[in-house]
């Protein structure tokens, strides 16, 4: 770790030109450890210019510096010249490159790129990988990076409510295998940096649009139970989410719903993509040690963490529904 450390040093008395990328949809994690990330630079004199493949959910609109973000999908001149100039590339959340979109298509592979993730399987891209998949969220090794580099003294507010929204969503509130002791050392120092960790849960998880609570009744009115296999799903069509006016971010988290069932310790949510035809986009959750993410990379090309992954299928919503369940009875944990 340490000599991880000593050579980022050294990268950053040699770039100028800093960026910091976050993968497809950014969620809590990925939002909250790229701002915390760059507001740490500027405390350390290093200037740095965030870019998102595309929006983030509008319950993360009050996060401090969000303003601040070059939105790839909105302003892709501004950020293919950012990119260009860039000589030190930070990827946040993500470990295969295909991760961030579009972006992908302008990144050149000889520049130094510095991984920060809590994901398996990461691929080599990286000059240096801080890549801990047993580390409950991106955020929360971005503090121990902050950490190792001796800095910890000047983590202010700001940085310490951009870590907490990271930890706090990744872990499903803390509830998630990943959490460890460390996790609540490291809370109990954010809190004394005099974070309101109760208005940070209540922008992300009582800020609900009428769109947002329609989807959920939708989802909620989809929900069937599989009481052999302790297993439960949802789903929502296009039609589904075009009836409730969606938006994005408005399908985030239903998916815990399904857990929310005793003796249930499987979930998924199947949800049709609006703007691909025949995508069917998957969000698996789990309880105790079921593998989800085993699941997850056998039978939907995704992957994840052990109580919470993701994962695709070509074709229609019918048709992964039934693999789904054809699949759960011959999978073994």
């Amino acid at each position: 770790m340490q000599e991880k450390i000593n050579e980022l040093r050294k990268l950053f008395k040699e770039a100028k030109n800093i960026i910091i990328v976050t993968h497809n949809n950014p969620d809590g994690d990925a939002i909250g450890s790229s701002l915390a990330l760059f507001h740490y630079l500027n405390k350390i004199n290093i200037k740095s210019t965030i870019i998102t493949p595309n929006n983030h959910p509008s319950f993360l609109n009050w996060a401090a510096g969000i303003d601040e973000l070059l939105i790839f999908e909105d302003n892709a001149e501004s950020g293919i010249k950012k990119i260009k100039e860039s000589d030190l590339i930070f990827t946040l959340d993500f470990n295969s490159l295909n991760r961030c979109g579009e972006i992908f298509n302008h990144l050149d592979l000889d520049k130094n790129f510095i991984m920060i993730d809590h994901h398996q399987n990461p691929e080599s891209y990286a000059k240096i990988q801080f890549s801990e998949p047993s580390i409950s969220s991106t955020c929360e090794l971005v503090y121990n990076l902050i950490d190792g580099l001796g800095d910890k003294s000047i983590i202010d507010k700001k940085i310490a409510s951009c870590l907490y929204l990271g930890m706090m969503t990744d872990t499903g509130c803390f509830q998630y295998n990943g959490v460890t002791s460390k996790t609540y050392e490291i809370i109990s120092y954010l809190l004394k940096k005099k974070i309101d960790q109760s208005e940070i849960y209540n922008n992300v998880y009582n800020n609900s649009t009428e769109s947002k609570l329609i989807v959920l009744g939708k989802a909620l009115g989809s929900l069937k139970v599989l009481n052999n296999h302790n297993t439960s799903f949802m789903h929502l069509s296009k039609k589904d989410l075009l009836e409730s006016n969606y938006q994005k971010g408005d399908s985030e988290g239903i998916v815990n719903y399904g857990l929310t069932l005793s003796n249930i310790n499987f979930t998924a949510m199947f949800i049709e993509d609006i703007d691909q035809e025949d995508l069917i986009k998957i969000s698996f959750r789990s309880k105790i040690d079921f593998p989800c993410n085993k699941f997850a990379e056998q039978y939907f090309e995704g992957g994840g963490h052990i109580n919470a992954a993701g994962g695709k299928f070509i074709g229609s919503i019918k048709e992964a529904i039934e693999l789904f369940k054809e699949k759960i009875k011959e999978f073994q944990v």
